[in-house]
């Protein structure tokens, strides 16, 4: 199955310094995905590698093929995955603003009937969990509904290394056990919804939306 790991920041360099703090919770996240039953295509999508425009301007709304590469190339990235995991810290007891910023450029038809995971992380002791609450409304709207189990990793700096291993000291075993507990979750819908879907469109049968948000207005 195909994962996108989502890291939500735009800082190049953030303490401690060399790696930034998002990049390790989100290498860690790849490392302790993997590790759930059965092999899996991970990527992790860092904003940073990716042209959004000087000017918010969402892929829905250029023409067909007139969206900008990095859009493009993205949105067909989201399509064909199974499952998300978003990572974020908490900007006044907020998800991340690169986050979703970068989200709200894809239509919600991308990233619906599939699930997400949501990670949150801080360097101090809350570990970004009141962000992580208002993410459950945001990506339930998105339509890619967050399993139950959620991951808060307080003290990032020191729990993961630059390359997203535990550092000296610390139980990885029990660190282990916390991320797959969520992400088992995830793996498991992502399988179901891959499996009905296969039955039956979920489009199709819901009948979304395509051309006027007003054709889901009720009567």
């Amino acid at each position: 199955m195909k994962f996108l790991i989502f890291l939500g920041s735009l800082r190049d360099s953030t303490p401690p310094r060399p790696a930034r703090l998002g990049l390790r919770v989100s290498r860690a996240c790849e490392y302790f995905l993997q590790l759930t039953q059965g092999e899996h295509c991970i990527e992790i999508i860092d904003p940073l590698d990716y042209e959004q425009g000087p000017i918010f301007k969402p892929h829905f709304s250029y023409a067909k093929s007139r969206a900008p590469k990095d859009l493009a190339l993205l949105a067909e990235k989201i399509q064909g995955a199974q499952g998300y995991v978003m990572v974020s810290p908490e900007y006044n007891h907020s998800m991340s603003p690169a986050l979703a910023n970068l989200l709200n450029h894809f239509a919600s038809s991308l990233f619906s009937y599939k699930p997400s995971c949501i990670v949150s992380y801080s360097a101090g002791q809350w570990g970004g969990a009141r962000a992580a609450l208002g993410m459950r409304a945001f990506l339930s709207e998105l339509g890619c509904l967050p399993v139950s189990a959620m991951v808060h990793v307080p003290n990032a700096q020191q729990v993961f290394n630059e390359e997203g291993g535990v550092l000296e000291g610390v139980d990885e075993s029990q660190w282990q056990s916390y991320f797959t507990r969520a992400f088992n979750q995830l793996l498991w819908w992502a399988q179901a919804a891959q499996s009905q879907a296969q039955y039956q469109d979920p489009h199709h049968m819901i009948q979304s939306f395509t051309k006027d948000p007003s054709q889901r207005n009720a009567p």
